[in-house]
């Protein structure tokens, strides 16, 4: 299986070069599918039913995704980066952005725009 919503790349971009090299694939894909989830719920729509065509929409959708499963990779060993505190850091930038986007996916009117030019 490969992720459905964003790329190994943007994720390795995200968790940078401490991560643990543990944090293979499968354990990605799991993370990615409980993001899924919570943009689903967030939102009140299962964007990876009908996965959105504009580059825009899935962008928006994959940088959520990707900072949540970056967010799990570091979480999950951070004994390769320099400091603790870097990499809570890192995890305080990540969950910022990836909470600003989901107020923004909450909102009705842009949970209808992005609905409408999905495509």
């Amino acid at each position: 299986m490969a992720l459905i919503l964003t790329t190994t790349a943007e994720v390795a971009q995200k968790t940078g070069a401490g991560v643990n090299a543990a944090y293979d694939g499968t354990m990605q894909e799991n993370a990615e599918l409980r993001g899924i989830a919570m943009i689903g719920i967030y939102s009140r729509h299962f964007w990876h039913d009908n996965l959105p065509t504009n580059i825009g929409i899935k962008n928006f959708l994959a940088d959520i995704v990707s900072s949540y499963i970056a967010i799990e990779g570091i979480t999950y060993d951070m004994s390769g980066y320099t400091s603790r505190v870097e990499a809570e850091d890192m995890i305080n930038v990540l969950r910022d952005g990836m909470l600003r986007n989901l107020a923004l996916l909450q909102e009705q009117e842009n949970e209808d725009f992005i609905k409408d030019n999905a495509t």
